[in-house]
């Protein structure tokens, strides 16, 4: 893993299980950042952060709460053909016709357009592009995701 765990300093770390790790004592293992005092001091401070901030509890929290949101929207819009996810890592395919799960590809752009000018950046992925991919910092709060959603639902309903 890598990116978020240095909070934008070059840090990356590996998990895995204790038997890999004994085979890795075995050989050599090489990393770009590995070794680095002051990126590993800036990794434990944002540990530390993370912890004091229960940014893990918030992510819970706060990513069910938006997910709830989101699962909403579906009743209202048939574009919506799925909301999936965990925390603060959840997706919503938008589709034209809900049974054949045909992407709405063209509409995604159109809701992306519409949410920037309300002053939402929203990505977009998935095989066929036509997943929103909701993948906010941390520090969301509830009222960060009633903003998202109100804005999506807005964007949604001018298609």
């Amino acid at each position: 893993m890598a990116k978020g765990i240095g909070n934008g300093i070059p840090l990356g770390a590996v998990v895995t299980t204790p038997e890999v790790a004994k085979v890795l004592t075995r050989r050599n293992y090489f990393n770009t950042f590995g070794g680095n005092p002051v990126s590993t001091a800036a990794g434990h401070a944002v540990l530390k952060v993370i912890e004091r901030e229960k940014l893990q509890e918030n992510a819970h929290v706060v990513g069910s709460y938006l997910k709830e949101r989101l699962s909403s929207l579906k009743d209202k819009h048939e574009i919506i053909g799925d909301v999936r996810g965990r925390g603060l890592i959840l997706g919503v395919d938008l589709v034209t016709d809900r049974k054949s799960k045909t992407p709405a590809n063209a509409a995604v752009l159109e809701v992306m357009d519409n949410m920037k000018d309300l002053g939402v950046l929203i990505g977009k992925g998935g095989f066929y592009g036509n997943v929103f991919r909701i993948t906010p910092p941390l520090c969301f709060t509830k009222q960060d995701a009633d903003f998202l959603v109100d804005a999506m639902e807005y964007s949604m309903s001018k298609l």
